[in-house]
């Protein structure tokens, strides 16, 4: 059994949702230098008064990617906090032990058992590449599964070039950062899902980390452009094209997280609120609730 002693980085669900390599192993080629104006937009009150920002994010990036443009140059320069999905992005320990005691229950079917037959060769080559054997899922529910599969990406995408944490280094000890969600409510979106839908979550991971890099590019190219739209456009043939998963991983949570960031807009200081790309885009993306809720929401360019 090769059960890691920390067997878990963080898991960020946009990483999943925007098919962002998770995890990098083997050496890879250097990477091009790309340069983008990635989404963000100013939030501004019924008087004009700037009360925030809101920034769409991506958890994972290839090397030379030059993302930090004007617009969220000033954002960053002129925001009181800083408003995350996970706020202790570093605290990698505690992260995966909530992960380990939320997803592990003893008795559960093979993987073989929970995937159709023509994913058994793709599968089979997932779990050679992560740092569990085929028996320790047996103890892991499919959508714990899932989330460890996605990890074994392999691509010019890594985490430590992810915005989130460049963000998080950006205010660390010189203003605070605040939480939104935290790992124990992002999980357990994950927790509740039905176990159809779960299995649906693990075929579907299995389908997107099967593909090759330059598939995932794509969505890396449509962020860095910084088209949320095209990032739900079903030909990029994501996990948001499931209805029921959009539903519980990206259109439920912005409900949910409602509440807090317009408590956060109407106390002072300024928020730069930044959560995943995929939350910004369609009519339940972040944007247009914001503006039901009565703020002016503008796109910086």
């Amino acid at each position: 059994m090769k059960f890691p002693s920390n067997p878990l980085k963080p898991i960020i669900v946009a990483a999943l949702l925007l098919g962002a390599s998770a995890c990098d192993r083997g050496e890879a080629p250097p990477s091009p230098v790309q340069t983008g104006t990635p989404a963000i937009w100013e939030i501004t009150s019924d008087g004009g008064a700037v009360e925030g920002w809101l920034f769409g994010t991506i958890h994972a990036l290839p090397d030379n990617t030059r993302w930090r443009s004007e617009p969220v140059e000033q954002a960053i320069a002129e925001a009181d906090l800083l408003a995350m999905e996970i706020a202790a992005l570093e605290d990698t320990e505690s992260i995966a032990m909530t992960f380990l005691g939320m997803s592990h229950s003893p008795g559960q079917p093979l993987l073989t058992e929970r995937l159709p037959a023509s994913q058994h060769e793709e599968l089979a080559e997932l779990i050679e590449r992560s740092p569990y054997d085929a028996g320790d899922f047996r103890a892991i529910e499919s959508w714990g599964a899932a989330l460890i599969l996605a990890q074994t990406n392999k691509g010019a995408s890594k985490t430590e070039n992810g915005v989130d944490k460049a963000l998080a280094t950006d205010f660390q000890g010189r203003r605070p950062i605040r939480e939104i969600e935290g790992v124990q409510a992002q999980l357990g979106v994950f927790d509740a899902l039905p176990e159809a839908d779960q299995r649906d979550l693990l075929s579907l991971t299995v389908e997107e980390t099967t593909r090759p890099d330059s598939f995932r590019q794509k969505t890396v190219q449509r962020w860095l452009a910084g088209d949320v739209e095209a990032l739900l456009d079903p030909d990029a043939e994501t996990l948001l094209d499931d209805p029921e998963l959009r539903e519980a991983l990206v259109e439920g949570r912005n409900r949910d997280w409602m509440p807090v960031i317009v408590t956060m807009l109407q106390q002072q200081p300024k928020p730069l609120i930044a959560v995943g790309a995929g939350h910004m885009g369609g009519p339940q993306g972040l944007p247009v609730l914001l503006r039901k809720a009565g703020y002016t929401v503008t796109r910086m360019r």
